[in-house]
């Protein structure tokens, strides 16, 4: 009972003024335009989700990172790209962790060793406080692995918007 109670009161400390110092509206900008250019170079759709602590019931349920990423790739309609091939990058700031939930033509491509690597470049960036410049390197990351298994062949429609979502 502990440690549920220590990770309730850690969710609850992660207020939603944290989350604006880590991801001010000029960070979500940037983040916005390299997911835009990013999505030029290939044919998958990639979505960025920060959520400050997890909502008081799920904490309560034990929710694990994992289940709560794949909740929300399911909620924001992830898994409903034309190709298949929806990229969600889920950061957590309370829990200090970050998941990466991929659609099934991703998941056969790219190993999640891979995703790992991207994970720890934005955990070990945000551990020194630069929330900015490691998102933008781990989107670099994903754009670049995303170009090279999913290369773009046209023109075609943006079906989820790049604009990152803050919770």
């Amino acid at each position: 009972m502990g440690a549920r109670l220590a990770r309730i009161w850690r969710h609850w400390r992660s207020t939603a003024a944290k989350g604006r110092r880590a991801f001010p509206p000029e960070t979500l900008d940037a983040i916005g335009k390299a997911i835009t250019a990013g999505e030029q170079t290939h044919r998958s759709e990639l979505r960025l989700i920060v959520e400050n602590s997890l909502p008081f019931d799920a904490l309560w349920d034990g929710m694990g990172m994992r289940e709560r990423a794949i909740a929300l790739f399911a909620e924001y309609g992830i898994w409903d790209t034309e190709d298949n091939c929806g990229v969600l990058i889920y950061v957590n700031l309370a829990e200090h962790k970050v998941e990466i939930v991929t659609d099934r033509n991703v998941g056969r491509k790219i190993d999640n060793i891979v995703w790992k690597r991207v994970c720890t470049t934005m955990t070990q960036g945000f551990a020194r406080g630069e929330f900015h410049a490691a998102t933008l390197a781990a989107l670099e990351q994903v754009n670049t692995l995303l170009s090279q298994h999913f290369p773009a062949n046209g023109a075609r429609a943006n079906e989820l918007p790049d604009r990152p979502v803050v919770l």
